[in-house]
C-alpha cells in the first residue's frame, strides 16, 4: 500500500511594520492557513500579540517548519553580531534595540529567516511576482518612508549593513523651496518624496491631491532621479516600485518617462529604451508583499544554505 503523500511544510511570517504588524501562516501565496493584523504599540505589547498567534497556529494547524521576520528597520542583520535580530537605531518611540528575532526563536524552536521589509517584499516578488527568473532586480517602496532592496546575483542585498536608497542624496530642485522631512538628513530621497514629505509641502495627504496637480510631476523628477543612480550603480534587470503612494497609478508614466530623460540614452538596453512599461512596474503581489516576504524569509531559512 503506498503511503499517503506527505503534506509540504508549514511556515510562519511576521510583517513587522512601523504602523501595523501583520501575520501569517501558510506556505504561499495561494496557501494561507491564518492571519491577522494588528497595530504597532509597544514592543512588549505587539510581541506578545505575535507569540500569541504563532503558539496558537501551531496548536492549531502543527508545527512549524521555519519563520521569518521582515523588519522595519535599521536592523542588526550580521550574524556574528550580539545585536542580530534587533532593531537598532529607529526613530520610533521605544522600539529601538528591540529584539524581535529572539523571542520568535524561543517560542518556537525553529529556525527564523530575519531581513529588511524591503528586502524581504523583494523576495517575496522574486519567488512568487514580478521578478521571477531574474537574478537582478531592486525593490523600492514609498510610503511613510522610502526603503529598497532586491538581489544580485540572486543573494539578498547585504554588506556593511542593509541597503538604505530611501536616504540616497538626490539634486533638490531649485524651484522646490520645501525643506525636506527626514529627521537625520532633511533632503535626502525620503525627505523629499516620502508621504509624510508630501504631505508637509502640500499641506494635504498625498490621496487627497488630484491626478493634475503639480505635486506629482515633482513627486515623478525625484523618484527618477533615484531610480536613474540605482540604474547606473546596480545595473538591476527591473525595477518595482510599491508603497502607499505608489498606488498613485498615474505616477508610473510620469517616472519612466523622466528616468528615460534622465539617462538620454546612455544605457543601451532595450528594457530601458523600448521596454520601459515592462521595467519600472508595480508589484504583484499588492499589499501582501511584505508579509509574503517574511513567509520567503522563512522557506529560505528551511532551506539549504546556497554554496559560497
Amino acid at each position: 500500500m503506498t503511503p499517503p503523500a506527505r503534506e509540504p511544510a508549514l511556515y510562519a511570517g511576521v510583517e513587522a511594520g512601523g504602523t501595523k504588524f501583520v501575520c501569517i501562516a501558510g506556505r504561499g501565496p495561494d496557501d494561507i492557513r491564518a492571519e491577522v493584523r494588528f497595530p504597532t504599540t509597544r514592543p512588549e505589547t505587539t510581541l506578545r500579540q505575535v507569540l500569541e498567534f504563532l503558539r496558537e497556529q501551531r496548536t492549531r494547524l502543527g508545527e512549524f517548519a521555519a519563520a521569518g521576520v521582515a523588519s522595519f528597520g535599521p536592523v542588526d542583520l550580521d550574524p556574528a553580531s550580539t545585536a542580530y535580530g534587533h532593531i537598532t537605531s529607529t526613530p520610533k518611540p521605544g522600539w529601538a534595540h528591540t529584539d524581535i528575532v529572539g523571542p520568535i526563536r524561543k517560542a518556537l524552536g525553529v529556525p527564523v529567516g530575519f531581513d529588511t521589509d524591503v528586502n524581504a517584499a523583494a523576495l517575496a516578488e522574486g519567488r512568487w511576482g514580478r521578478a521571477q527568473g531574474l537574478d537582478s532586480f531592486i525593490y523600492l517602496t514609498v510610503g511613510t518612508g522610502i526603503g529598497g532592496g532586491g538581489l544580485v546575483d540572486g543573494r539578498l542585498m547585504h554588506g556593511l549593513v542593509h541597503p538604505e536608497m530611501g536616504h540616497v542624496r538626490i539634486p533638490h530642485d531649485a524651484a522646490d523651496p520645501f525643506a525636506g522631512a527626514c529627521p537625520y538628513h532633511r533632503d535626502c530621497l525620503e525627505g523629499l518624496a516620502s508621504g509624510p514629505a508630501l504631505q508637509a509641502r502640500w499641506g494635504r495627504p498625498a490621496e487627497e491631491l488630484p491626478d493634475g496637480h503639480p505635486a506629482w510631476a515633482l513627486e515623478a523628477q525625484y523618484l527618477a532621479l533615484a531610480l536613474a543612480n540605482f540604474v547606473c550603480t546596480l545595473s538591476p534587470r527591473r525595477i518595482i516600485l510599491g508603497g502607499g503612494v505608489m498606488d498613485r497609478v498615474a505616477l508610473f508614466p510620469l517616472i519612466r518617462a523622466r528616468l528615460q530623460a534622465l539617462l538620454n540614452d546612455y544605457v543601451q538596453a532595450p528594457e530601458i529604451l523600448r521596454e520601459i512599461d515592462a521595467y519600472v512596474v508595480p508589484p504583484a503581489l499588492g499589499a501582501r508583499t511584505g508579509v509574503l516576504g517574511a513567509l520567503a524569509l522563512a522557506r529560505a531559512a528551511a532551506e539549504p544554505p546556497r554554496p559560497s
